[in-house]
């Protein structure tokens, strides 16, 4: 038997990812007893999630006890364990300064606005644990990890482990070269890095280095695979932007390293994106954010449906399978002192040996009752060190020094030094001032205040007078 936990969960009107949490507590016999506080703004996804909790354990008999609240400090208040889900304001104040952003020149948009509230959010969250629960653990699951686990690691007390399900990236690459499912569950791999990039240092199955059967398949398969791939947009480990970061940098990138979060020169227009990522352009191009949201949308109308409907059962929706999640046997395993090795983010401490020991980094850890250890990992290749985690863990600094600062010229640094799309001074302070003068950032322009006046112009001589 284990312990039964209050378990406080903030942005539970995400409906896939409760639902989902459900499931794995079902499954989970020794967190039986448990209690689990939804907690959301929105106060009818609020609602449809909890019938749906309810009536899901009904089903299966399962001895576990649900709680709403709009109320932050109710899901916080003496909570073992809290799981941070939420985007402060919703998709769709960050789809609008999107669509302002690319009428600007910056195609697709900038994540400042978004990243910024979060990093309130994730603050404020975590300064409220320390008051209301100091013994409690931080499951964060809502981007940016990175930054924001480095952030509220640095600035509080609470502990922290950052998770993001990008590292089965992994097992795409291996079914790619040929694995079954047996083989893939047997392959010892490790992927360090930071949140969205991190890189496969380790790839072997039964002692056999995998890395020449991926240099065979890119060789012998990419081409063809390239020119018939017609699958989900999502599948951009095998993209063409993967295989080149892999050949510039000396390792594969796993997940979102493969991504969006690579190199500017894949992502400048549509077409650029589709020659990279293929027939959508992957994930993040309009095409692809627009199938996500779509089917985002039908999944969240099914739910409602069964919601509305109680003839239905909810296991028919949801079948009681386990998840590839890891928030639920991370639960378990500290508090019934159950020792796992998961891929987490947590501060560094010297296991990443050229990364700042208070940096947020990704990687194995063993995960027991006294917490997440990451797994010792050493110096990561200069190369890739130079091309691309210094200059990540840099704009890190730069923009959660912003933040904490309020500092306007280190905010325009984010745009200045770090993105490619900017063409000028001006061009970088006119979107500042589109993003700050927008009717729900408020709180930024209290942090950042306005434009310092610009310097006086004055003639400037015709050429043929300077000779």
């Amino acid at each position: 038997m284990g312990k039964a936990l209050k378990i406080g969960v903030i942005g539970a009107g995400s409906a896939q990812f409760s639902l989902g949490l459900v499931r794995d507590l079902c499954l989970q016999e020794s967190l039986a007893g448990s209690t689990v506080v939804f907690m959301d703004v929105d106060e009818d996804r609020l609602a449809m999630i909890h019938r749906l909790a309810v009536r899901y354990v009904d089903e299966l008999g399962i001895d576990l006890r649900f709680e709403r609240t709009t109320e932050r400090e109710r899901a916080l208040r003496e909570a073992d364990f809290v799981l941070n889900t939420a985007l402060a304001g919703g998709h769709e104040p960050e789809e609008a300064f999107r669509r302002l952003a690319t009428e600007r020149g910056y195609y697709r948009g900038i994540r400042l606005q978004t990243n910024f509230k979060q990093y309130a959010l994730m603050l404020s969250i975590a300064q409220d644990m320390e008051r209301l629960c100091p013994n409690a653990w931080l499951l964060q699951s809502a981007n940016p990890v990175f930054e924001g686990c480095t952030l509220m690691t640095r600035r509080t007390g609470v502990k922290a482990i950052g998770l993001c399900h990008g590292f089965y990236g992994y097992r795409r690459l291996a079914q790619a070269i040929g694995l079954t499912g047996d083989e893939i569950d047997q392959v010892h791999w490790q992927a360090p890095g930071v949140n969205h990039w991190i890189y496969l240092t380790e790839f072997r199955l039964h002692g056999e280095d995998l890395y020449p059967r991926i240099d065979e398949w890119i060789e012998t398969k990419a081409a063809a695979y390239w020119a018939t791939f017609r699958g989900g947009f999502g599948d951009t480990q095998l993209s063409r932007a993967a295989i080149d970061h892999y050949r510039r940098v000396g390792l594969m990138p796993i997940g979102d390293a493969s991504r969006t979060f690579s190199e500017w020169y894949y992502h400048t227009d549509l077409e650029t994106k589709r020659r990279w990522y293929g027939h959508l352009g992957g994930f993040d191009s309009e095409l692809g954010w627009a199938r996500y949201l779509e089917g985002l949308e039908r999944n969240v109308q099914k739910i409602r449906e069964v919601a509305t409907d109680t003839s239905r059962r909810v296991t028919e929706l949801v079948p009681p399978v386990r998840t590839r999640e890891i928030q639920v046997p991370i639960i378990d395993a500290i508090a019934n002192d159950r020792p796992g090795i998961f891929q987490v983010n947590v501060p560094n401490q010297g296991a990443i040996e050229n990364v700042a020991a208070d940096v947020v980094v990704e990687g194995k850890a063993l995960v027991d009752g006294s917490g997440a250890k990451l797994l010792h990992v050493g110096k990561l290749p200069e190369k890739l060190m130079h091309l691309v985690l210094g200059p990540r863990i840099a704009k890190a600094e730069r923009e959660l020094a912003a933040f904490l600062t309020g500092d306007r010229d280190l905010l325009l640094g984010c745009l200045l030094l770090d993105d490619h799309r900017t063409q000028s001074l001006e061009h970088a302070e006119e979107l500042i001032d589109t993003m700050l003068a927008l009717p729900w950032n408020e709180d930024l322009r209290r942090r950042f205040g306005p434009r310092r006046p610009p310097l006086p112009e004055y003639r400037l001589p015709a050429l043929e007078e300077t000779r």
